[in-house]
């Protein structure tokens, strides 16, 4: 029973890229994610930059709303809300260690969604950036803090995450780019729901990318690195026992 356990915590073979290429793209992801970040936040403090869109921005989509979008991006950003979304996370992580008899590629999952929060949370803190007009909100008031938006990021985390972790281990090249890109396009989307309903500048969504970047980031070093770990040690002489021959049977 043990043995077993142990097996399942181990990660399933990354097919298509080897672990110094994985740590490449997390590298650039991390890079990528904290150039966004900072950027933005540097453009917030200066009141420069990308800021100065803020307002127009803001204004260009408060004109914009008619009663159909209002209904489905309402909708939208129910479900991604971090409340929701972190119940829909566990939901599918349950259902894919279930599912597959694995737990390592739901714990990476589940792992990132929780540290996106804690990120989201801090960085709200010490940031201290108010919202847009509360007579803007859609949905009813908000006082929590503005920047990032916990919404943004995490659905940027969890489709980001996700995607890597399907595509790592059954994935070509074609289906790496087109998975990343429905990440991004369904993290914009987020994005872009949030400022229509009134609750966030535009530096705010851009930034939250950047968090989410940088949390994938972290998730693909992780992954990584274990995979590298349990290679090795399997590769080792007379270190093999029930666990690795289990870990073998187990992995998809």
């Amino acid at each position: 029973m043990l043995f077993a356990l142990i097996a399942r915590l181990r990660p399933a073979p990354l097919l298509r890229a080897s672990q110094e290429v994985l740590f490449c793209w997390a590298g650039a992801l991390l890079v990528a994610g904290d150039a966004v970040f900072w950027l933005m936040f540097a453009a917030i403090q200066s009141d420069s930059g990308l800021a100065a869109m803020d307002g127009p921005v803001h204004s260009l989509m408060v004109d914009s709303r008619n009663p159909a979008a209002t209904v489905l991006l309402a909708a939208l950003a129910t479900v991604t809300s971090p409340e929701v979304l972190g119940v829909i996370s566990a939901v599918f992580a349950l259902a894919w260690a279930l599912w597959k008899r694995e737990l390592w590629r739901p714990a990476i999952l589940m792992g990132s969604m929780v540290l996106a929060v804690v990120l989201t949370t801090l960085i709200k803190q010490l940031v201290s950036r108010s919202r847009p007009p509360a007579d803007d909100f859609l949905l009813g008031p908000d006082d929590a803090l503005s920047f990032p938006s916990g919404h943004t990021v995490g659905i940027g985390v969890f489709t980001l995450v996700l995607a890597y972790l399907v595509v790592s281990r059954s994935g070509t090249r074609t289906t790496a780019v087109l998975g990343f890109s429905a990440a991004c396009a369904v993290t914009a989307l987020v994005g872009v729901c949030r400022l229509y309903l009134g609750y966030h500048w535009l530096t705010d969504v851009v930034a939250s990318f950047g968090v989410a970047l940088a949390v994938a980031a972290v998730a693909v070093f992780t992954d990584a690195a274990r995979h590298g770990s349990a290679k090795n040690r399997s590769k080792t002489p007379g270190k093999q026992g029930p666990a690795d021959s289990s870990a073998r049977n187990a992995e998809p």
